[in-house]
């Protein structure tokens, strides 16, 4: 929004400074810090009055969360979802659709997450949103927004590169793009929903997905910028996705709230993001990787949430067809909290996978 203040540059040049996404980033980060930093507490106590028990505890899950997280809220998402679209609005934009899909589908899935969360604060139950209905409605949200990505990415791109809005691009290799077509729409919807639910898996200890997803904004804010510029593009070899830079904006959004809100969340947690929270931003990360063209970059980004959901598929198939589990509990942090790894251990060490991960992430911009 206030990116209208650059046009009044040639009376007052200082204000050139809102053109220039890197000065709208680093303003976007601060002001969600300090957004959630301002009205975290007043969330917090208004969720702990208005829910009571807190956040129902797994009964099957280790024995030491019912005693310590017992009684905690939930819905810490909504600390976070404020922080970013208020920074969001401010900062970016906003007369470029990406920022729109994005932060549409962040709402989307936000909701959604919030009414299952609802639901099982309510019901003091872990059966909340029907499983099917959750993953159908997520499913269309990500197809429209995948539908959205591909008119505007072809509305921006010239008739010579109109393949690129419906392709993906391979990592390592410069030239290499596997053109999907309409099919593109699918594919894109399956990244998106299977980030928010990887991301909502990996929420299970105080500060454990918070962290990951914002070393994962980091990273896609910085290919984002690269990507949507046109020099950076070429000198790397990337794919140029005009109007995509936009969209390190939000990343930095994301980053300013998540570090406010690991502030109320490290150990022992004031407050956990729930599915409000965790959905929402999942859903963010993969829709920033659909628009940009690093879909199979995410996978190797977030593997640590690819890791988790692969542990949760692993452990019920093995079950179902052998009567054995491979894991000693799923999601795979608690497996290693079986194994005796104390709840700092596994989150720290989970901490430094991710931001390896990253390392490897961005090493593909340039090994091409």
């Amino acid at each position: 929004m206030l990116t209208w203040l650059a046009d009044l540059s040639a009376a007052i040049p200082v204000l050139n400074v809102f053109r220039y996404i890197t000065f709208r980033t680093g303003a976007a980060t601060a002001t969600g810090l300090f957004f959630v930093f301002m009205f975290g507490p007043a969330i917090i106590s208004m969720l702990r009055v208005r829910q009571g028990k807190g956040q129902p505890i797994r009964e099957d899950g280790p024995q030491s969360h019912l005693l310590t997280k017992k009684g905690t809220p939930t819905m810490g998402g909504l600390m976070i979802l404020s922080g970013v679209i208020v920074s969001t609005l401010l900062w970016a934009n906003l007369r470029n659709p990406y920022v729109w899909i994005v932060l549409l589908v962040t709402v989307g899935f936000g909701a959604i997450g919030f009414y299952d969360d609802f639901l099982k604060v309510t019901k003091q139950s872990h059966k909340g949103f029907s499983g099917r209905s959750r993953l159908a409605i997520e499913a269309l949200i990500a197809g429209l927004a995948c539908i959205a990505i591909v008119i505007a990415s072809r509305g921006a791109l010239p008739p010579a590169r109109d393949m690129l809005a419906t392709s993906v691009a391979i990592p390592f290799f410069k030239d290499v793009l596997l053109d999907l077509g309409w099919f593109f729409v699918v594919f894109g919807a399956f990244i998106i929903v299977a980030a928010g639910n990887s991301v909502n898996l990996t929420d299970g200890l105080d500060g454990l997905a918070i962290v990951p997803v914002m070393i994962a904004a980091a990273t896609f804010g910085f290919i984002a910028y690269l990507a949507g510029n046109a020099i950076f593009a070429n000198y790397l070899q990337i794919h140029f996705v005009p109007g995509t830079g936009e969209l390190a904006v939000i990343c930095g959004a994301l980053i300013g709230a998540g570090i406010g809100f690991l502030w109320f969340n490290a150990p022992p947690a004031q407050i956990f993001m729930g599915d409000t929270g965790s959905l929402a931003l999942g859903g963010l990360i993969g829709t920033i990787a659909v628009a940009t063209k690093h879909e199979i970059v995410l996978a190797i980004v977030g593997g640590l949430f690819v890791l988790e959901a692969l542990s949760v598929i692993i452990q019920v198939a093995s079950f179902k067809l052998t009567g054995k589990r491979v894991f000693k509990m799923a999601p795979i942090h608690h497996h290693f909290e079986q194994l005796g790894w104390t709840e700092p251990q596994v989150v720290i060490r989970f901490w430094i996978i991710s931001v390896v991960l990253a390392l490897v992430g961005l090493s593909t911009l340039k090994l091409r």
